[in-house]
Parts: structure tokens; C-alpha cells; sequence
């Protein structure tokens, strides 16, 4: 995810900052996997695993009556026809041109609504939002956050409990990944000094950020075709910087894991950053911690000489060093129990116990949190490694065969792993709740991906003893299990995996078993023309705006997709190939490799996401920077079709005076028929998180930090870069959308 903040003043987007030196091939690929699960709960505990494990068709119902006796005998009456397979699904709206309004535009027989925007009230007696800076900090806590991003929705039954088909009443979970200061307060963050010495002084403003970011729960509805949220809904709440959480796994209570708030290792406070998502079969929700590296406060000219040698490879690895994204640890006084300090991640007492030198070490994980239960504790899954976590998608559920999650870790140059159960699903674990999660997700084996040229791939375990993963490695030293997982960036440079153009969200298509990911984009200083490989093939200049200003090296994005083989998502091999190249439709063709036209061109793909109720829909969302001189960003649609249904193809890429050529393997060109644009946002936006209504007829799409490239003068309302959602001269606001078919249809189609 692209997100600018800190101060009031343009910074460098964090995504961008690479901190991976090692040498491993410049490979690419990934996984993912999240096959649909409505049949399996649309079933009772009983039928779920044959349903599974057993192919439908044929048997006793297809026999013919033997017919009445006649002097003189007639044929049996032939056997009656097979019924037709179900048509594909078609794209069947009026495309969106690109554009660059302030709003968002649908198709025609379309309407986005809005339903659930930054500080809308989410408990009784919680005033409507002011929407310029006034409203009281001690609120936020029951108020929607900032910069929505991924979310799922889970229908319920009348009873308010889970009903995976349920199309009218649900639970929208989501995420809020970070902030746009400008907006927040009166005038903007509030600070005086420079450099290392400058110091938040409003402690108000400072409380509105820690609420703003992390999970929304909230009831949303339909009545009289009508969506909307339920503001005094009981299951409704807020997971943020402050809530307790619980450490699971198998890094949990080690010693690098100790802080002042726990000294024991078992708990922490809070989540931030939160970017894409994830389920479980057992229906709750995972929030996955993105960039949570930059918050913490770590001087390293002061700190570095209090380091061993082992932990300043560990923190310069996940780039643990600076001032604090929005200079929380600097308030004072702080409070007893450390609310702002705990931020600072330096030495400053005996032991770990008296300070938060570890406490970067409690973020980076995969958060499980349980919407149906307000009261629980969410907790962090030590077992699925720490690192800059996109996403946790779930792969295909089978009774009796683990279950198996696909992540990226989104940052220049990182990789893509996945976590496989050490427990097989039983079906009897749906509705388990945090349990079911202690059951599956703090016990199992964790690997990282490595990509070949041939369009083969391996993934590589990342444990203790194998793949160079030792105490003897001589540039990390691992002491111990918890160690690997903590420091999993360093294991995974140990294995050898391959370094990724910014592996984003990951899906899987339900008719196929085949995953999709997304790579948003890269630069030159990434990845150089040398460098190029057959998954990240290209390298070239993409003129932008009247002053044709260079982006050069990847900047539009491309998705790879790949199929595990033998269809089995555990498997320790696959196949892949390039599904869609972002590009300019004007680019060359060593550029617009997918053939893209007005209807469909795009760049830097991001959020990506399968429809439940239309097996075979892709939804692609767009995070770009590059291609907004001609568009805000998007949404689109897609009927994908399989590995291998394109052709290897030599492309020529040139740098300057450098030519180089690079073979690839290029999927078959979409068209309109098979891509296609359904929604172009506001000004400054990115398009992110996707969820639908059991019945596939409500989309409900979120659109992040309308107007954040704006330094305003607050004296002049014109001077916002958005206005959106609320128009007029009111400050922009991130908000999710309700995208219904006026005649009631499927979206889509």
C-alpha cells in the first residue's frame, strides 16, 4: 500500500524503502490461495468433507423406470441429457473511462453509495464527526479510522451468528492502515525543533492517531434495498494501538520478545499498520501488520553503541532506525504506563524489562481478531514469521489436509511465503473462535518462495537447521526457533529465496486452484535493466504529464499467477507465468506486453480479490503514482484464464544507451471481453479492499486517503486537494463504498 504521512510534509513513501542487501536472484512470483468456502459452510459439519473430497455427478438418480408391460415391449426411454454446464460468466457493463474528477464514477445501472466514512460514530451517545479537528480525542475509540483498506465481510443469520450466504445483515471487518495528518487535527500535527529534537507537543493529537489506526467491526445492513451501518450494533468495535493483545506462538514468552509492558514475553499492546487481510475456515478475521517498522523511535547515532552485532543486522534489516514516522514517542510527559515512550525502541534501562528496546520485535505479524465476539483478545501468530506483512490468504479448505496460508511481504526487493498447518481441518472447528486458531495457526511449517527461469518454482522452509538457517551462519547467527520467526527477513536471505517487485495482495480463482499476485511496481534503483528476469521482465521509461519526466524501471506493475503442482496448494513446487503487464496503452509493445487498450490500461495493480458468488471474477484495484497524469485510480474486472494460455516471448529493454533482451512468458492478451474498467475514484485515492454480500449483489469497495498529496492552507478550504465524499469545502475523508445494480443484478456481469 502507498501511503504518505508523518508531520505535514511530503516524506518518502515507506513501500519504497528497500533494506534487503543480500545478493539472492532478482526472481518473482507468489501464491496466495482462498478458495471459496461458501460451499463448504453452506453445508452442515457432516457433509462439508465429502463434499470436499468428492467430485458431484453421475448415480441411482439417472436410472429410468422400467416401463409398464405390453403385448408388445418398448424400448427404456433414453436416459435424459446431462444439464448443461453453467454458462461462463460474461462482463456485461459499459466500461468507465479513465478520468480525473473528484468522484467516484460506475457504470451506467450502477449506484456507489456511501456507507461508513473516517469518524463516523460507531456507539450510542458518539456525536457525528466534525470533520475539522475538533472532535474529542476520548471519542475515537468508537469512531471509524483512517485510510480503510482491506476488509471481509461475514453474513449473519438472524440470530447474529455466522451465515456464510447471509445477504442482508453482516459483519464488515476492516482495516485502517495508517493517516493523513493534514486532515486529523485543526491546523495539521502539531511539533516544533527539526531533526532528531523535534517533538510532538498536542498529546490530544497524538491520542487521535493511536485510535485511528487499526480494525473496524462493525453490523452493517440492507433494508428496502438500502445499505447501511448500525451505529449502537453490539458486536461493533474497534481493535487499535492501545488494545491489549495477546503473543502466540512459538516466539511467544522468548526473550526477545520481553518488554517493560510484559515483561514475561506474552503480550503487547496494540496493531498498526494495517494493510490486506485475511479469514479462517473457523470464521474470524486476520489483520496483517504492513509497515509498522518506521513508528518506532530509534536514534541510531545514540543506540547503536548500546547494540551487539546481532541485533544491529536484525534492526538494520527491517530498517528500525529514525525519528518515528509521526514522532509519537516524543510527548511528554509521558504516561505511567508508557503510552507514548513505549515507542521508543531504545536502550534505556538494564534489561529488556525496563525499557522497549523489543518492542518493534511484537509487531510484524499476522493479527487473528474474532468478530463475533467483542470481549476476546486478538492475538498475534508468531508461527507465520514477521516481516511487512500484505496479506494472509487462505488457500483451499479439505477436510483431512492442512490448511494453508500465502503472504507477501510488501517491500521493494522482499519475498512471498506461505504457513501449512501441522493439523489437518476437521470440519467440526467452524464457529471454534480464537481456539480453533491456537489449534491451526501456532503449529506448522513456514516457507518462502524461490522462482526459476524455466517458469518452475520451489519453496524453501524456513526452520532452524536447514537451508543455512544456523548458528554458524556468518551473517546471522540464529539462536533459536523464536529467533528464525522474528528474524524471518534474515532466514529467508539465508535460504535463498528470490527478491520480489513489491508482492502485494494475493488471490486464488476457485474454478482453476490457480493463484494470482500482484506486483505493484518497481524503480531503477531496485531493480536495474541488468537485473531484469523472466517474472520481472521489463525495464523502460514511462513519460508522465506535459514535462515527459522519466519513470524509469517498472513503475506501471505487472501480476504473476502460478498453479501449485499436482493442484495441491501444499505442494513444494509450481508452475507460473505473467497474467497482465501494466502499462499505458500507448506504450510500445515492449511495454504494453498485454495489449492493453482505452478500455483497460492501468498501472500498479494492487488490492486483487475473487468473487464468491461468481466463481471466475477478479477484481483488480490500482495503488498508483505513475499513470495519475491521465487517471485517478481504479477498479476493474476480469474472466481469467489459465497458466500457460500465452506464449513465451523476447522483449527488448532499453535504458539510455543500454539495449538488453529478456525472455518471459506472457499470458494471453484480456481485451475488453476479459478486462475491463469498472470504477475510477477521487483525486489522490487509492482503490483498496473488496468484499461482497453473501449473494454477490453488493460490492462494497474502499477508498483510501482522498486528497493526501495535499499541504493545505487552512484558510482556504479550495486549497484541499479532494473534498470527497462530503463535497463542498469540506475536508476529504477515506471511506467505503456500496456498489449496488439498480435492477438488483449481480455486480459484474
Amino acid at each position: 500500500m502507498n501511503t504518505k504521512t508523518s508531520n505535514d510534509a511530503p516524506v518518502i513513501d515507506p513501500d519504497d524503502i528497500g533494506y534487503n542487501q543480500t545478493a539472492n536472484p532478482e526472481f518473482n512470483t507468489l501464491i496466495a490461495a482462498r478458495l471459496s468456502r461458501r460451499k463448504l459452510f453452506g453445508l452442515g459439519v457432516g457433509t462439508a468433507g465429502a463434499a470436499l473430497l468428492t467430485a458431484c455427478g453421475g448415480g441411482s438418480d439417472d436410472a429410468v423406470a422400467a416401463p409398464a408391460p405390453a403385448p408388445a415391449p418398448a424400448p427404456a426411454p433414453a436416459p435424459a441429457p446431462a444439464p448443461a454446464p453453467a454458462p461462463a460468466p460474461a462482463l456485461n457493463f459499459s466500461v468507465v473511462p479513465k478520468g480525473l474528477a473528484d468522484i467516484v464514477a460506475v457504470p451506467a445501472g450502477y449506484t456507489a453509495s456511501v456507507l461508513y466514512r473516517l469518524g463516523d460514530p460507531i456507539a450510542t451517545g458518539v456525536t457525528p464527526y466534525a470533520n475539522d479537528g475538533t472532535d474529542a480525542a476520548s471519542t475515537y475509540d468508537r469512531r471509524a479510522g483512517d485510510h480503510h483498506d482491506g476488509m471481509t465481510y461475514f453474513g449473519m443469520d438472524a440470530s447474529g451468528k455466522w451465515l456464510t450466504t447471509g445477504a442482508d445483515r453482516g459483519l464488515l471487518v476492516m482495516n485502517h492502515e495508517a493517516i493523513t495528518p493534514s486532515f486529523l487535527h485543526p491546523t495539521g500535527q502539531t511539533a516544533t525543533g527539526s531533526g532528531v529534537a523535534q517533538v510532538r507537543t498536542v498529546a490530544e493529537e497524538v491520542m487521535r492517531e493511536f485510535y485511528l489506526h487499526g480494525v473496524s467491526v462493525i453490523e452493517v445492513g440492507k433494508s428496502a434495498a438500502k445499505w447501511s451501518y448500525k451505529q449502537a450494533s453490539g458486536f461493533n468495535r474497534r481493535v487499535h494501538t492501545l488494545t491489549p493483545m495477546t503473543l502466540s506462538g512459538p516466539a511467544a514468552k522468548s526473550d526477545v520478545m520481553k518488554t517493560k509492558y510484559s515483561p514475561d514475553g506474552s503480550a503487547t499492546r496494540g496493531t498498526v499498520n494495517n494493510c490486506a487481510n485475511g479469514t479462517t475456515p473457523w470464521g474470524t478475521y486476520l489483520t496483517c501488520e504492513e509497515n509498522w517498522a518506521g513508528y518506532f523511535r530509534r536514534v541510531a547515532a545514540t543506540d547503536n553503541a548500546n547494540r551487539s552485532a546481532r541485533e544491529l543486522v536484525a534492526l538494520a534489516r527491517y530498517g528500525v532506525a529514525g525519528t518515528g514516522r509521526e514522532l509519537w514517542a516524543t510527548v511528554t510527559p509521558d504516561t505511567t504506563d508508557n503510552v507514548y515512550g513505549r515507542w521508543n525502541a531504545e536502550v534505556l534501562g538494564a534489561t529488556a524489562a525496563n525499557d522497549y528496546r523489543n518492542g518493534p520485535n511484537t509487531y510484524g505479524w499476522v493479527v487473528e481478531i474474532d468478530p463475533f465476539d467483542a470481549l476476546s483478545t486478538p492475538k498475534k501468530r508468531t508461527a507465520l514469521g514477521r516481516f511487512g506483512h500484505e496479506g494472509a490468504c487462505l488457500g483451499p479448505v479439505v477436510v483431512g489436509k492442512p490448511l494453508v496460508w500465502y503472504m507477501g511481504d510488501d517491500s521493494r526487493n522482499e519475498y512471498i511465503y506461505k504457513f501449512v498447518s501441522a493439523k489437518a481441518w476437521d470440519a467440526a472447528d467452524i464457529g471454534g473462535g480464537m481456539a480453533a486458531g491456537d489449534k491451526y495457526m501456532d503449529d506448522g511449517k513456514l516457507y518462502v518462495a524461490k522462482f526459476n527461469a524455466d517458469g518452475t518454482g520451489a519453496w524453501l522452509e524456513i526452520k532452524l537447521g536447514v537451508n543455512g538457517i544456523t548458528a554458524a551462519n556468518t551473517t546471522y547467527a540464529f539462536a533459536d526457533a523464536a529467533d528464525v520467526l522474528v528474524n524471518t527477513r534474515l532466514a529467508a536471505d539465508v535460504a535463498g529465496a528470490t527478491k520480489m517487485d513489491r508482492p502485494e495482495w494475493t488471490a486464488v480463482n476457485p474454478k482453476t486452484g490457480e493463484v494470482y499476485v500482484t506486483l505493484t511496481n518497481t524503480n531503477a534503483a531496485s531493480r536495474p535493466i541488468g537485473a531484469t528476469d523472466a517474472a520481472n521482465p521489463r525495464f523502460y521509461n514511462d513519460p508522465k504529464g506535459s514535462a515527459a519526466t522519466a519513470q524509469r524501471g517498472n513503475p506501471n506493475g505487472h501480476i504473476v499467477r502460478f498453479a501449485d503442482d499436482n493442484a495441491d496448494p501444499a505442494s513444494l513446487s509450481f508452475k507460473w507465468d505473467v497474467y497482465l503487464f501494466g502499462a499505458r496503452s500507448t506504450a510500445s509493445s515492449d511495454i504494453n506486453l498485454s495489449q492493453l487498450s482505452a478500455d483497460n490500461d492501468f498501472s500498479s495493480p494492487d488490492g486483487l480479490w475473487f468473487s464468491e458468488a461468481t466463481p471466475g471474477l477478479l477484481w483488480l484495484e490500482t495503488d498508483d503514482g505513475a499513470y495519475t497524469d491521465v487517471t485517478n485510480c481504479m477498479l476493474l474486472a476480469a474472466l481469467p484464464g489459465k497458466v500457460g494460455d500465452g506464449a513465451r516471448k523476447t522483449i527488448t529493454n532499453v535504458d539510455g544507451a543500454t539495449t538488453r533482451t529478456q525472455d518471459t512468458i506472457v499470458g494471453a492478451a484480456p481485451g475488453s471481453a476479459g478486462l475491463r474498467r469498472f470504477l475510477v475514484g477521487p483525486k489522490e485515492c487509492e482503490i483498496t479492499g473488496i468484499a461482497e454480500s453473501g449473494d454477490g449483489r453488493a460490492l462494497f469497495v474502499n477508498i483510501q486517503h482522498p486528497g493526501e498529496d495535499t499541504r493545505p492552507n487552512y484558510a482556504d478550504a479550495n486549497s484541499f486537494g479532494s473534498h470527497w465524499p462530503d463535497g463542498g469545502s469540506a475536508r476529504p475523508r477515506s471511506s467505503t463504498v456500496v456498489i449496488t445494480r439498480d435492477d438488483g443484478g449481480l455486480i459484474g456481469l
